[in-house]
């Protein structure tokens, strides 16, 4: 179950009048009639899944466990966030589950790539490379480097039956490689990256991880059913939306800061912060997400937030059952003075840490907070949770006037960048 606390948020939706504008807008995103609309196949792909594809993507899922300890996910942005978010979110940081997924192609760094490599050269391996265009460079170089390594370990023939590309239906430089023998799943033209980690972009990835994707489908089916509702006392989607469109517009707030208190839910900060600041930075608008993982970086940045420039507000996930906890015991000598804590578990002192933390920052401090709280996150819960945010990021951004599915200003840095590397 999940529940929207607007009670520190310092905005009261009734005075703001604009349910007719927010119903106007939910029929925009319904109807797929708003800008940006030949990239709107999202709102409603949970109820149309290639069901051929999906029993597809279960049955190579198995075979790749079955015959190798390793994925190597070649993808970065909305190619690879979403998957490594629910990974992790669902897996922790360190799951006992000798199978791993591996991520690579997000970055330019010799190192990084250089150390995976030597990693993989230890491991049995099988490869998804994830680009629309097949021209993504990060990418591309990735795939090369690894696939590569991987013909060199196995053969050319025995590579084709453990590389799966995923990539457009019909064009794009990873097409032609279907013909050779690769197996390769279809991004839907309608559905940019930051929106598809309910396409096999996602869902690859996660089967192999052993992950239920039914259920986590049924979450996205479920939440699309709950908020393709124009009544925004009923829609704590659109009351979301339209609470951080106040933040900006009548409290003057430039940041959001997404608070999580799990060090395994980082990369869903980093999924929304992409969702959101991909969507919604044009035009000179927009709010900047940030990130923190409390409490451990209360001890870093909790001073200004709690006293510096009032630049933000807070939204905080919090989860009230975690993936896995740990009982304080007695200690006779009690050196460290922790026996008024024994018997606890490390669950009840993080969440007296979110209490805490929540009084000092919105009553003390004056910072505005949200509250999107989660009786426990699995496979149907975290579905759930991400199509909410990307519900709520499309009304957010039509509230502003802008196409939420573009990102012009992405290209200026590709162009200088191929200039002084000497593309032609």
């Amino acid at each position: 179950m999940m529940k929207i606390n607007l009670t520190h948020s310092q905005i009261d939706l009734n005075t703001l009048n604009l349910e007719e504008k927010i119903a106007e807008i939910d029929a925009m995103i319904t109807q797929k009639s708003g800008a940006g609309n030949d990239y709107l196949g999202w709102v409603d792909y949970p109820l149309h899944v290639d069901q051929a594809e999906l029993k597809q993507i279960k049955e190579d899922a198995k075979y790749v466990r079955e015959h190798f300890d390793t994925l190597v996910v070649c993808g970065i942005g909305g190619s690879y966030l979403g998957a490594r978010a629910v990974y992790e979110a669902l897996k922790g940081l360190y799951p006992e589950d000798p199978f791993k997924i591996i991520f690579l192609g997000q970055t330019f760094s010799g190192t990084y790539i250089e150390q995976v490599l030597r990693v993989l050269k230890r491991r049995k391996f099988a490869i998804n490379v994830i680009s629309k265009s097949g021209t993504t460079t990060e990418t591309s170089i990735a795939f090369r480097l690894v696939k590569k390594l991987l013909v060199e370990q196995i053969g050319e023939e025995e590579a084709k039956k453990a590389i799966f590309i995923t990539t457009d239906k019909e064009k794009g430089l990873l097409r032609p490689l279907a013909k050779e023998g690769y197996r390769t799943y279809t991004l839907p033209s309608d559905i940019g990256g930051r929106y598809s980690v309910f396409t096999p972009v996602g869902l690859f990835p996660l089967a192999c991880a052993n992950i239920d994707v039914d259920s986590f489908l049924l979450g996205a089916k479920e939440a699309m059913q709950l908020y393709a509702n124009p009544n925004l006392k009923e829609n704590n989607c659109y009351q979301y939306a339209l609470t951080r469109y106040a933040m900006k517009e009548k409290l003057s707030k430039q940041v959001e800061l997404f608070v999580t208190y799990e060090p395994h839910y980082q990369m869903l900060s980093e999924w929304l912060k992409q969702l959101f600041g991909e969507s919604e930075g044009k035009e000179h608008l927009g709010i900047y997400p940030a990130s923190c993982c409390f409490s451990t970086d209360l001890h870093s940045l909790g001073q200004f937030i709690q006293e510096g420039n009032p630049l933000l507000f807070e939204t905080i996930i919090y989860v009230d059952k975690p993936l896995h906890d740990v009982t304080i015991e007695k200690d006779i000598k009690d050196e460290d003075q922790l026996n008024y804590l024994a018997g606890k578990n490390l669950e009840f002192v993080n969440e007296k840490a979110f209490l805490g933390t929540l009084d000092a920052h919105a009553n003390s401090g004056n910072v505005p907070c949200i509250v999107i709280e989660l009786d426990s996150l699995d496979e149907r819960s975290l579905g759930h949770l991400l199509y909410f945010f990307m519900r709520a990021c499309a009304m957010a951004c039509y509230l502003l006037d802008i196409n939420p599915f573009n990102q012009p200003g992405v290209e200026v840095y590709k162009k200088n960048m191929f200039k002084l590397l000497g593309k032609k």
